[in-house]
């Protein structure tokens, strides 16, 4: 176990369990996290299944899907038909968390069990529970050279009996990854920002935002989550924004939402959410063209900052933002 960096008693596990233990490991954890949970899958779509590449930059990789929150029941009822296929197969990664609890476990294609908390000595008791014991030098499967296969990888005999019984077709990981991202309706995300609050911090928030926020558009949405959808809008646009002039401005106002919050939380709050935009704001300032000229931002009298994000115009327009902006004269000297 070790902090995470930039967290005050924010831990990372890294623990490798026994295959068999996986299902009940998982289940148990489950529990901490009362109402509601989001669902992580990691997997690879057809036409990114790894074959062997030639040199390590040809490595492909894995995307990623989260579900919105679900209760915690549903959502461990959905996903058990297909746990033990995801257990064992090399190609899939998969996870359960709750921002608002502080609390993550992910188990990765590499078969490592990593958990994200902000109460060690209660994760330490589970794991103990669990008879998982402490390893000062763990020795993980990167560690060394080997081989990732998918449950259509292995011979039929070698597979546990229960998936012994399935089809090809509900053992190939495109088909039970698809079903799943349907029947949870996932989204994918972008693995760009990685950043952690604690449940004390989001608490900190959250009151703000009730206190002083209330009649934002963007209130009752979970801060963390507007932190990633600025990321993937930035993320958007270095590759092509393909959305209207109305759209492209939401993504502005959700960086608007952030600075109000930065500018009435504390200090060291703060300057912790500075730094996890950070870098997407850099990469964006990268986007900008035309900077003398300044799409006008909505009236926000409570904003101190002078907002860069409304100086100049993404440079990769798509047809519909090209075309709002040349009816409302942008292009005009």
């Amino acid at each position: 176990m070790s902090l995470l960096e930039d967290c005050a008693n924010v831990y990372r596990f890294t623990a490798t369990i026994h295959a068999g233990k996986i299902a009940e490991v998982f289940n148990s954890f489950s529990r901490f996290l009362q109402e509601e949970a989001f669902f992580i899958l990691e997997h690879y779509p057809e036409e990114q299944l790894p074959s062997r590449p030639s040199n390590a930059d040809e490595r492909p990789v894995p995307v990623v899907h989260y579900s919105p929150y679900l209760p915690t029941t549903d959502l461990l009822r959905l996903v058990t038909p297909y746990l033990e296929r995801m257990i064992h197969d090399g190609f899939v990664g998969f996870g359960l968390a709750n921002n608002r609890k502080g609390l993550e476990l992910f188990y990765s294609e590499e078969k490592v069990m990593t958990f994200f908390t902000d109460n060690h000595l209660r994760l330490c008791d589970f794991l103990r529970q669990h008879q998982v014991p402490h390893r000062p030098n763990l020795v993980l499967p990167a560690d060394f050279g080997h081989d990732h296969l998918s449950l259509l990888g292995f011979p039929r005999q070698l597979l546990p009996k229960a998936l012994q019984e399935l089809s090809d077709k509900d053992l190939d990981s495109t088909n039970f990854c698809a079903e799943l991202i349907e029947q949870l309706d996932m989204y994918q995300v972008e693995e760009g920002l990685s950043f952690f609050l604690t449940r004390k911090e989001q608490e900190q928030i959250a009151e703000l935002v009730n206190k002083e926020l209330a009649d934002n558009e963007f209130s009752d949405i979970e801060f963390g989550s507007l932190l990633l959808d600025w990321s993937d809008f930035v993320t958007e646009c270095e590759n092509g924004f393909e959305g209207d002039l109305w759209e492209y401005r939401q993504g502005l106002k959700i960086r608007d939402t952030i600075q109000l919050v930065i500018e009435i939380a504390p200090e060291a709050l703060a300057e912790k959410i500075g730094s996890i935009v950070s870098d997407p704001d850099k990469f964006f300032q990268r986007t900008l063209i035309d900077r003398r000229k300044r799409l006008d931002p909505p009236s926000e009298p409570k904003l101190r900052q002078e907002r860069f994000w409304y100086q100049g115009m993404v440079r990769n327009q798509g047809i519909d933002l090209r075309r709002d902006l040349i009816r409302q004269g942008w292009f005009k000297h």
